[in-house]
């Protein structure tokens, strides 16, 4: 969602402002703006409807009015910036950040959601505030500026004690210039440390470039930064404290596309190294190892398990899905699923024995994070999927398993999805083996099929690609398009539904194909497009009598087969192959020509692949 970055130190600001939220455009934004503060205290904000594009050409605009006045011909060296992601009031520049008091001495940048904003808007209104935006954010500025009496960290304490919501901010004020006081609740929020600089951000990539020193902000407390240092408040009980440094040892990854035309393209055929490194160093030919220290459970823990549940949102919840029949059928555990958002709220009952699994991409996913923090306070242990080192969601957890897919920018999950399936399967395979499920024998052949899925991805990205472009073509045309799947198919199926829908807009519907006859084969007519996933499976019969069924109401059925392709093709209008593997596997190997027929059909509709209108990467508000 929303992007903050923050600076106070000794070099211009506006650029590393600039350059910070440029690393968090993957999160999805519709405007974006910056604050620059003078050592004088004098402030200059910059903001622009749009893609940072627009922002930049609005900074360079007032480029001699920023480098000049007020500032004795120096650049600002305090500022704070954001990209907004709409939730409160329309896509306009007024509803931009950062935003000020009525007096602009307070500027502020948010993300998140003040759940009482109407309240506090009337309030702060009624002492004699000018409102100038729609948004939730803005009367933040307005309450800090209400508590001010020169100390902006205590305004910002006072203030943020009337705040009912979630949240992470960062304020600074025209009397303390060279200051910078934030504050998260159940937003990620971060500090990156330097000699005689720091940055606080909404994640690490934001200044990755310039430090790997980072401190982890907790709900609570208030972060205050200067040049030269950064303390932490405990809010509530008025008491300073050091938090520990961690140094962060991921390479510089900045996204740049290279020869591809997109993102998205560009992490489709990344997935054969995403499963490599996701599979690296936790198997050998006897199962898998999980030998990572940072899983947080031993083998007498993970033995004794009588269940698991998994929750999580998008994609993520589709990778969980395919999760649970690897995980039902290696370890013979049984498996419930959740959308997170729903499991949150529903009051559940957990079981005897329970671990349960948030898979969230970012690790900031804001009702993935909610229901993990359930399930710990009911006694569950919890167990984080993510692709993020330092992320909530690590710290949230009794343990993780990272999925080493690289960064990912593209707002559809490509990459990040396939790795997380792996991941799951090295789950599964490791409970398989501990609960003996699995026979030495059986153990050792699926280890030896997951160590060939990097180069059976390989082959699906190369023999998937001409035909994608191709097909495309025709698919771009229809306003509709069914999928189908059984078994391990309906998970991959799901998915195809999403990407397609997702980035060319066409609006798609995913089914168990077993449910077609009980209301969704009302949808078919003559031409209608179907596409199913038909790889080697034990109901692989079964699906083929529903494909029979939507063709004769007329559907062209498009069908993604294994083996058996030649036997698929005498019921489908089109087939496409994909390589061979374990049954429960193959099915992952289906998501190859699914993603790029979604990529190829958004791009002879002209539009934006990775960044389809109204989606954001990382969803850190309800």
């Amino acid at each position: 969602m929303c992007g903050i970055t923050s600076y106070v130190g000794q070099r211009p600001a506006d650029e590393l402002l600039l350059a910070g939220l440029e690393q968090l455009e993957y999160r999805g934004y519709d405007s974006a703006g910056i604050a620059l503060m003078s050592d004088s205290g004098h402030t200059q904000t910059v903001r622009a409807v749009g893609n940072l594009a627009a922002l930049r050409a609005a900074v360079a605009e007032r480029a001699l009015v920023l480098a000049v006045v007020g500032t004795g011909g120096h650049h600002p060296t305090t500022g704070i910036g954001h990209t907004r992601w709409a939730t409160h009031g329309g896509v306009t520049e007024a509803n931009a950040h950062p935003h000020a008091d009525s007096d602009e001495q307070i500027h502020i940048v948010l993300n998140g959601i003040i759940e009482n904003h109407v309240e506090l808007r009337r309030r702060m209104a009624a002492e004699g505030a000018t409102i100038r935006s729609e948004t939730d954010a803005e009367v933040v500025a307005h309450l800090i500026a209400h508590y001010d009496d020169g100390d902006l960290i205590d305004a910002v304490r006072r203030a943020l004690g009337d705040v009912r919501g979630h949240y992470a901010v960062v304020a600074m004020s025209a009397a303390q210039p060279g200051l910078l006081v934030a504050a998260r609740q159940e937003c990620p929020l971060v500090v990156g440390a330097a000699d005689d600089e720091h940055f606080i951000a909404s994640a690490i990539p934001a200044f990755l470039a310039h430090t790997r020193e980072v401190h982890q902000v907790v709900d609570g407390e208030l972060v205050v930064a200067t040049a030269d240092a950064v303390q932490f408040l405990d809010a509530a009980h008025g008491r300073w404290h050091r938090r520990p440094t961690a140094t962060i040892d991921w390479e510089h990854d900045v996204a740049v596309k290279g020869a591809y035309e997109a993102f998205m393209l560009k992490e489709i055929d990344e997935q054969p190294a995403a499963v490599s490194a996701t599979l690296a160093g936790r198997l050998n030919a006897h199962g898998s190892v999980l030998d990572d220290d940072s899983l947080g459970f031993d083998e007498r823990q993970l033995g004794d398990l009588q269940s698991v549940r998994i929750v999580a949102c998008g994609s993520s919840y589709h990778a969980g899905l395919l999760g649970r029949y690897l995980i039902e059928e290696w370890a013979r555990l049984p498996v419930e699923l959740d959308i997170a958002s729903e499991y949150r709220y529903r009051n559940p009952v957990r079981a005897r024995g329970e671990m349960l699994l948030g898979i969230t991409q970012s690790g900031e996913t804001a009702d993935t994070l909610a229901a993990m923090r359930l399930a710990r306070r009911r006694g569950a242990t919890v167990l984080a999927i993510t692709n993020v080192m330092g992320s909530q969601a690590t710290r949230d957890a009794d343990g993780v398993l990272f999925t080493r897919a690289g960064t990912e920018v593209g707002v559809a999950a490509t990459k990040t999805f396939t790795a997380q399936v792996i991941a799951l399967a090295l789950l599964a395979l490791k409970l398989g083996q501990l609960r003996g499920t699995l026979t030495a024998a059986r153990a050792g052949e699926l280890a030896g099929e997951l160590m060939r899925l990097p180069g059976l991805f390989a082959d699906a990205v190369a023999g998937a690609a001409d035909w994608a472009a191709a097909a495309a073509k025709q698919w771009a045309a229809f306003d509709f398009c069914m999928f189908l799947g059984r078994h391990a198919g309906l998970p991959i199926a799901l998915e195809g539904a999403l990407k397609l829908k997702e980035v060319s807009y066409i609006p798609c519907e995913a089914y168990a194909a077993g449910e077609m006859k009980h209301g969704p084969i009302a949808l078919l007519s003559s031409g209608t497009p179907v596409v199913c996933v038909a790889t080697d499976s034990p109901v692989l019969e079964k699906l083929l009598s529903n494909i029979a069924e939507v063709r004769a109401r007329g559907a062209h059925v498009l069908a993604i087969a294994g083996a058996r392709r030649a036997e698929v093709a005498e019921y489908a209008d089109e087939v496409f192959g994909v390589p061979v593997t374990d049954a429960l596997l193959q099915p992952l190997l289906a998501v190859v020509p699914l993603q790029l027929l979604a990529y190829h059909v958004a791009r002879v509709r002209g539009l934006n692949v990775d960044q389809p209108r109204n989606l954001a990467k990382t969803v850190t508000v309800e």
